[in-house]
């Protein structure tokens, strides 16, 4: 998102917040000359998100001001060196005590807001804006303004006196408050502009998540609902949430070849750009593997392709690659295939739709592979959204003419299997694989159960991994219950699979 300010049709101007990913959300940013409120509770960020609001009116030359009743301008600039941030540009207004100096000939302006009254406080304020005449003011919290007026009334007026005062200054203002002091508190939702909300959460396992939504926002379309986020050194990364509507691309739907003919064959051709293909079956039957055959292929034809692990890591891939004698490592050198290993206790699901995102919009990718979604569901605080979240992301590749591949382990290995997600209605192609057992040896089997666009075979074929890669079997046709685990031969001649057929997940 640009920086600085733009017209609007009603004559004013659209200013940044200093954050893209805010400004994403908001269409490009904030109506300008307004008071607008971020609340949450301690350690969510807000001063962080209110100092990069700053900065990027200090970057476009203008006076900022930081107004502090809550840090001391020590405190304020240890966070600020952390982040690789120089506040020489910010004037910094502490109504605290300073911590670094008793020094008795220093001119004496900061005062404690509890030892005073709220009418001299909020003069305080005034005069220094009147001195400074800045175009963007935090004031950094509301909770000790609230503390100091005692009653609901009070506080109300003396907010709707500082409304009043900046409106006349030409400034933009954000208010900060932690929400500590009283519960369901709305009074500074209707007097504000813009309220935004921030919040951390404790899941049960991993790492802490946070996340914003913007509650009201007057006269500015925004994109509701939470987006992800997360404290990272230079400022605060927030993730859009994804909305596939608002990404369209032109493609051609044409095959895109595994690199082997039978299983194209089985495919009715092969699948198409901007579909999505499932492969589901018990854990070690192959499905990591055929996936992977998709994004090398894929490099072979000079194509980017992208592998997202939250399972394995990429050494393990790697020894599988070279058991089959499948050529990873030159697409791996050469960037055509860009591997990323997911931690699910330490990535939010927003992150990981921006990091694909990423791979589609910068790095051209056409392939993608995610495997498995068994480890995107362990990155769900709440299962419930997986499948809206993946349904988005899934229509945005579309949208960009990916292919995109899915791996789902299923429980069990033979006989009843236990499906733990059941996303097959979002998939345009659904391949089964499955374990069966004869003559004593343990065998491998794949079908197309699914494709929405042309035909595919619909028999069950034996496939096997072995050093010279995939290869597939003639159906079975004189097999019954292969899918059960238990088959029956039904016929008079042995028509599986020769020599070593052992595959690798």
């Amino acid at each position: 998102m640009q920086s600085g300010s733009s017209a609007t049709t009603d004559n004013v101007s659209r200013i940044s917040t200093g954050n893209a990913g805010l400004d994403d959300i908001l269409g490009g940013g904030v109506d300008a000359n307004r008071m607008y409120l971020y609340e949450g509770r301690p350690g969510t960020g807000k001063t962080t998100l209110a100092l990069e609001f700053l900065l990027e009116g200090a970057r476009n030359g203008e006076r900022v001001l930081y107004i502090s009743l809550s840090e001391t301008e020590s405190e304020l600039n240890l966070v600020a060196s952390r982040h690789g941030w120089d506040l020489a540009g910010v004037d910094i207004f502490e109504l605290v005590p300073p911590e670094t100096t008793l020094d008795p000939g220093r001119e004496i302006t900061v005062l404690h807001p509890a030892e005073v009254e709220l009418a001299e406080t909020t003069k305080l304020i005034l005069d220094r804006i009147a001195d400074t005449s800045p175009t963007r003011v935090v004031i950094d919290s509301l909770s000790e303004l609230r503390l100091l007026a005692q009653n609901s009334l009070r506080y109300r007026r003396q907010v709707l006196a500082l409304k009043h005062f900046f409106a006349r200054r030409q400034c933009t203002v954000i208010m900060l408050d932690d929400m500590s002091s009283q519960e369901n508190d709305l009074q500074l939702h209707s007097i504000c502009h813009g309220v935004v909300l921030l919040e951390q959460l404790a899941i049960d396992y991993g790492s802490e998540r946070r996340r914003l939504r913007v509650v009201k926002m007057r006269g500015i379309g925004f994109r509701g609902g939470f987006h992800d986020m997360k404290i990272v050194q230079g400022g605060l990364q927030i993730y859009p949430r994804l909305v596939a509507a608002e990404h369209h691309a032109q493609f051609i739907g044409e095959f895109t070849p595994s690199g082997n003919a039978e299983l194209d064959r089985l495919l009715g051709g092969g699948l198409e750009r901007g579909t999505n293909a499932l492969l589901i079956g018990a854990a070690g039957v192959g499905k990591s593997s055929l996936a992977l055959t998709y994004a090398i292929t894929a490099a072979q034809r000079g194509e980017m392709a992208a592998i997202f692990a939250f399972d394995e890591g990429r050494g393990t891939i790697e020894a599988r690659a070279r058991t089959l004698g499948l050529p990873l490592q030159p697409a791996l050198d050469s960037g055509k295939i860009l591997f990323q290993q997911i931690d699910p206790a330490e990535m939010s699901p927003g992150e990981f739709a921006a990091i694909v995102r990423q791979r589609v919009d910068r790095d051209h990718a056409r392939v993608v592979v995610i495997d498995s979604l068994n480890g995107y569901l362990n990155a769900m605080p709440d299962g419930r959204f997986l499948i809206l979240q993946m349904h988005e992301l899934l229509s945005y590749l579309a949208q960009q003419g990916v292919l995109t591949i899915l791996v789902l382990a299923q429980h069990g290995l033979v006989g009843p299997i236990e499906t733990p997600l059941d996303i097959s209605y979002l998939s345009d192609a659904v391949l089964m694989l499955r374990y069966f057992e004869h003559g004593g040896v343990v065998r491998r089997a794949l079908s197309v159960v699914k494709k929405r666009s042309g035909d595919h075979e619909h028999t069950i074929r034996e496939f096997g991994l072995s050093h010279q890669g995939l290869s597939l079997g003639p159906p079975l046709r004189e097999f019954s219950g292969i899918f059960s685990g238990t088959p029956s031969y039904i016929g008079s001649a042995e028509p599986l699979l020769q020599g070593d057929s052992r595959a690798s997940d």
